[in-house]
């Protein structure tokens, strides 16, 4: 069982090698038990004396104020555990859709996955398309089902249901514990190999013919992938426990094998999945890449997030992927878009301590050895994925981050909020890789683009409660155009002469329009030195200075040909000022005496979605004024839609196109062009550039 001794100190022990760790993310929606799950784990491991409850904000992953307060992971947070001799460092993800960042990082650091399925709704559609990434990336995978105890199925319904809806082979996914229940309710479990209780677990249920025929079907799914196993069991010769274990160690390892049991919120369950990561799940030596997972090997590890304590500052969680860092390296710091032949986009850093985390708490440790996690702090110079090396290899793979789709315009709420907000805000991208900041130079809007509205609520919450800056949430307005409709002229007379140094200017202009795209044309075609060719550069100043501010509705305006065709100058009171104000008089006169029409921009977008989603997208593209341009065949069962997309219609999208398909269809977006607003839609689309 655990080591108890070192439990009680509140950390894991220490240890000699990489055979002895294990890293295993937690994979689940939301709501399904993942927190509380580690909560046993940690209590049947000794590092917790109680178990702590989601929903009174004492669990020990979920220590952050905003996850305390809304009772669902957000961060992932890492338990070192130890089992049997073995560290087992538990990976505790977010569930929810908005936090894929973190989970995806979870993903990237962990040798295994146990999937957490509640009973009462066993497969969702996200949790299918996150089984198939793993299947993909070659993650050896365990299912617990959760919340046996009040669902109406079955243990054996809810795996039918997971085979089915994972799209498993024969003989792949088998329970290797049977769960036992007294009046519907789990109270213990057997182990299927050695016949060991768990729990209120007896020997009759130990020979109950229920497990027996259980057994059996374990032993032969097992011994079908070894001639020597599969030999004895036809002939029916005994096979011993250890040489079950192995069988089964192999085929979890070949990723042939998914082993199953279950767990309730009173902790049954706990010790028997702790037994299965230490006896089945790989140690890091057997991951597949690049890194070879040799603690005496050249250096190379990855910072996997980072978070910031108000006592050591920023702290950098770091998957060891070979080689041992230790406290007073120097660390060379390389990643993804830094680039090898320049020093300020590169940097060495000297590791001070190491520590071990568990959830909030950070211990010493003395090293870190290939396979293992631990928490560097002020590591200054690194961002998130960066690679920790000695500086003679290539930086490690990076995993993908979701794009941040959903714009957040904010303003800081005083002065003093408006201070501190630069340095806040840089901390907080630093922190988070899916939160993207814009200053936008068309709508001078400071926006922050995020996953989705837990995720966005989540990011104004760290800027009140970690850093002390309050900001207002503002109307997101998108970037429109003017343009002139038809052509026009204008006069613009500036003429003050009465006391004093006088101002004099007139300009006569003719204002076309040209095909959208086009940008903006000046030209003169002034005869007879109406307009001194001095002046010409201050009348053509005066005219983009105006086209900046617009003419009708305060946006841009572009895509006109300007042509300045006649004026008049004063020997002593014309100047430049007063030729750009007579220019810019001019422009406006023109635009009363022409139809000014607005312009608006165009996303090209693409939509991955499940098949059975596809009619609810295109109906809701085209309910905002999309234009589909076609489909293409994905991943089975998906299909990718491109349109093109008005942006005023998008800035929602994320959060309605997640509702249309349960979480399932995934979109990007870019830029493509302005357009002509329909005049229609022109009455609906206020002049700031919001939805009306």
């Amino acid at each position: 069982m655990s080591d108890r001794t070192s439990a009680r100190a509140g950390q894991a022990p220490p240890v000699s090698g990489p055979d002895q760790l294990r890293n295993v993310v937690l994979i689940g929606c939301s709501g399904v038990g993942k927190t509380t799950l580690a909560e046993s784990l940690a209590l049947a491991a000794g590092m917790i004396g109680r178990a702590g409850q989601v929903t009174e904000g004492t669990t020990v992953s979920d220590f952050e104020p905003i996850e305390t307060k809304q009772q669902h992971s957000v961060h992932l947070a890492v338990l070192p555990l130890p089992w049997n001799g073995a560290k087992i460092n538990l990976l505790d993800t977010p569930g929810h859709p908005d936090f894929a960042a973190e989970l995806r990082a979870g993903l990237h650091v962990a040798d295994a996955a146990v999937f957490v399925v509640s009973a009462t709704d066993p497969v969702t559609e996200p949790t299918r398309l996150l089984w198939h990434e793993c299947a993909e990336a070659g993650i050896p995978r365990a299912i617990a089902v959760a919340k046996l105890d009040v669902a109406r199925a079955g243990f054996e319904d809810i795996l039918t249901a997971c085979h089915d809806a994972f799209g498993l082979g024969p003989d792949t996914l088998r329970p290797v514990y049977a769960p036992v229940l007294r009046d519907g309710v789990p109270c213990g479990s057997v182990d299927l190999l050695t016949g060991r209780t768990y729990g209120e677990a007896t020997e009759s249920d130990a020979a109950a013919p229920s497990v027996a025929a259980a057994r059996e079907s374990l032993i032969e799914a097992v011994s079908g992938q070894d001639d020597t196993l599969l030999e004895r069991f036809l002939s029916g010769e005994p096979i011993d426990a250890a040489m079950l274990e192995e069988g089964i160690r192999r085929e979890v390892h070949d990723c042939a094998l998914h082993p199953a049991l279950a767990v309730t919120d009173a902790g049954l369950g706990a010790a028997e999945l702790l037994d299965l990561v230490v006896t089945s799940f790989p140690d890091p030596t057997h991951r597949r890449g690049p890194a070879s997972g040799d603690p005496d090997s050249p250096l190379a590890a990855q910072v996997v997030r980072i978070a910031s304590d108000p006592y050591v500052g920023r702290i950098s969680l770091v998957r060891v992927f070979a080689g041992t860092l230790r406290p007073d390296m120097h660390v060379h710091v390389s990643g993804p878009g830094r680039s090898t032949a320049t020093t300020d986009t590169e940097s060495d850093e000297r590791i001070t301590t190491l520590t071990s985390p568990f959830g909030k708490q950070q211990r010493p440790v003395r090293e870190a050895l290939a396979g293992d996690l631990v928490c560097v702090p002020r590591l200054s110079g690194a961002r998130i994925g960066d690679t920790l090396g000695d500086g003679e290899h290539d930086a490690l793979e990076s995993w993908p981050v979701p794009e941040p789709l959903l714009p957040v315009p904010i303003e800081p709420h005083s002065k003093a909020d408006d201070d501190k907000l630069t340095q806040a805000l840089a901390r907080l991208c630093a922190e988070d890789p899916a939160v993207r900041l814009e200053q936008n130079p068309d709508t001078h809007q400071l926006v922050l683009w995020c996953t989705g509205e837990a995720h966005a609520d989540a990011v104004l919450d760290q800027l009140r409660s970690r850093y002390a800056v309050h900001v207002d949430t503002v109307p997101y307005q998108v970037a429109l155009q003017e343009t002139f409709g038809s052509a026009s002229s204008g006069h613009g007379r500036l003429v003050k002469q009465s006391g004093g140094h006088g101002q004099y200017a007139i300009c006569d202009l003719q204002v076309e329009p040209l095909p959208t795209g086009s940008g903006v044309e000046f030209c003169e075609h002034v005869v007879g030195g109406a307009v001194p060719r001095h002046f010409i550069p201050s009348v053509e100043k005066g005219v983009r200075a105006q086209l900046s501010k617009g003419v009708a509705t305060g946006h841009p305006l572009v895509d006109v040909r300007i042509t300045l065709v006649d004026g008049k100058a004063h020997s002593v009171d014309s100047s430049d000022a007063a030729f750009q104000t007579a220019a810019a008089m001019a422009l406006k006169d023109a635009a009363e005496h022409a139809s000014i029409r607005l312009l608006e921009p165009v996303a090209a977008v693409s939509v991955l979605v499940p098949d059975e989603y596809q009619g609810a997208v295109l109906s809701d593209l085209s309910g905002r004024r999309g234009r589909v341009l076609g489909s293409e065949l994905g991943d089975e069962g998906m299909t990718r839609l491109r349109a093109e997309v008005p942006e005023i219609e998008l800035a929602r999208y994320p959060i309605e196109l997640r509702a249309l398909s349960r979480g399932t269809a995934e979109f990007a977006r870019t830029h493509l062009r302005h357009e002509l607003v329909p005049a229609a839609v022109a009455d609906r689309v206020s002049g700031n550039g919001r939805p009306g």
